[in-house]
């Protein structure tokens, strides 16, 4: 269960990389955030400013997916938009320097002591 408020964006993070344990429900993430990256960057070079609306969709609808069908949770940007778009980013940066095995672990080992 997530707390209602957090004191700092650090421990928001524990919590949402906790909500992220399944690597299918992580990998719909990262295709998600790499798709709008890269759309936005087709958006911007064609001028095709209209095509914006479709960024939402393209970013948290296999997102969605994935918390619903595979992680079974309920995504925390219903609760936390901000901070959760925050860390749709830095999860995949994480991913993609390799440091965000550790930082799972470690977010496993405080949301269980938490709970």
């Amino acid at each position: 269960m997530a707390q209602s408020n957090f004191n700092s964006f650090q421990d928001f993070y524990r919590y949402y990389l906790s909500e992220h344990d399944n690597s299918i429900c992580r990998g719909l993430h990262y295709f998600s955030s790499s798709l709008v990256l890269i759309s936005s960057i087709g958006i911007i070079a064609t001028h095709s400013w209209l095509l914006l609306w479709f960024l939402p969709l393209i970013g948290y609808g296999p997102a969605w997916i994935g918390h619903f069908f595979f992680e079974k949770n309920k995504p925390a940007t219903f609760q936390f938009p901000l901070y959760s778009f925050i860390s749709d980013w830095v999860m995949l940066k994480g991913a993609v320097t390799g440091q965000l095995a550790e930082k799972l672990r470690l977010a496993k080992q405080t949301h269980k002591i938490n709970n």
